[in-house]
């Protein structure tokens, strides 16, 4: 359960980004424009109360207090979404079972077989599990009817580079071979997840294309593509809009430890030279107040150059975590449900 000062940090939250806008506007000072985009009021707020309560970032705290402080403001800013089922299920993974859990929306309920995703959570590859992305993971289900199921992969400083990327794409194999009893279509495939789940997202696409797995279709949200340069953007919004310079260096630290090699053709992916054939289609979502905003706009470029169909999106005002944000506010869930309209179209 959530400490007490997080629980009020929440309610606080929710009652000033579901404001009315011109509330908001008023609130939130003077409107913050960089590279030619306006902030929205909400995020603004957003970010002005969590400076006011003193909240540190998770990058400041120890691992551990750090992965459960995470998962607290996921649930309170995901609030309560409404979901037909959930299964909690074992899965394979790249050196033995993980666990997984099911979300069946509530249209699919006594149908089958269904359009199935495979969502992998984001947090650095050091945080987030089942519980952080649940709220998203229902949301997203019940708006697109897509079944999901969400992965709790490996995480690093204990599992290094490649320990998700292989737990992913066992997990992706052991739905396609156990597609029968989970009532899945194998004909409409995705794979999809936010930021460190985009990235793995993206290596799963690859690998299935490689393996000639079924997948039709790949949802990336604000990936992180690059392990090593650094974007413009992640110059422009290296601090103080959530997603810090020093939380990506210690993310990318502990995933691949003093001998991985970012360099990779699954790690640093918008440097490959080449991809299988049929990749599945993607689309890439980012968020115009990202760090990384400019290296998964890249990288649906290089997908595009290569001959994959590729739609893109930017949500001009938003920050990056804005995928969790599905229980309060005006933007995000608006946002949020056109990509989860964007999966159902998709997978038709």
């Amino acid at each position: 359960m959530p400490g007490l000062q997080t629980t009020v940090e929440g309610a606080l939250a929710h009652f000033f980004l579901n404001l009315p806008v011109g509330v908001q506007r008023v609130l939130a000072g003077r409107p913050v424009v960089l590279d030619g985009q306006t902030l929205a009021p909400e995020t603004q707020m957003l970010l002005r109360l969590m400076k006011l309560a003193g909240d540190p970032g998770v990058e400041t705290m120890p691992l551990e207090k750090a992965r459960a402080h995470m998962s607290e403001q996921c649930a309170l800013i995901g609030g309560r979404q409404p979901i037909g089922a959930t299964r909690d299920l074992t899965v394979d993974g790249g050196a033995g079972p993980i666990r997984a859990r099911l979300y069946v929306p509530t249209g699919r309920l006594g149908s089958g077989p269904r359009p199935t995703m495979l969502f992998v959570h984001g947090g650095g590859m050091m945080y987030g599990d089942l519980d952080s992305h649940d709220a998203v993971a229902r949301f997203v289900a019940e708006r697109s009817g897509v079944q999901l199921l969400s992965v709790d992969y490996r995480l690093a400083p204990e599992h290094p580079f490649p320990a998700a990327v292989e737990d992913c794409i066992a997990a992706y194999r052991w739905l396609v071979e156990h597609a029968d009893e989970l009532d899945v279509d194998r004909e409409r495939l995705a794979v999809g997840g936010d930021s460190a789940g985009g990235y793995l997202a993206a290596t799963t696409a690859i690998l299935a294309a490689e393996e000639g797995l079924p997948l039709a279709f790949q949802l990336l949200v604000y990936p992180v593509t690059d392990f090593l340069e650094r974007s413009r953007s992640r110059e422009l919004f290296a601090e103080g809009f959530y997603l810090t310079r020093e939380f990506i260096d210690l993310a990318d630290d502990r995933f691949f430890g003093p001998d991985g090699d970012r360099a990779d053709p699954l790690a640093s992916i918008v440097r490959r030279k080449e991809f299988p054939d049929g990749l599945a289609p993607a689309h890439v979502v980012t968020a115009g107040f990202d760090p990384l905003r400019d290296e998964g706009e890249a990288y649906a470029d290089l997908l595009a150059e290569h001959g994959v169909d590729v739609t893109r999106v930017r949500c001009q005002g938003m920050i990056h975590g804005f995928f969790n944000m599905v229980g309060c506010g005006h933007e995000p869930p608006s946002y949020v449900g056109a990509i989860a309209d964007r999966l159902h179209a998709a997978l038709r």
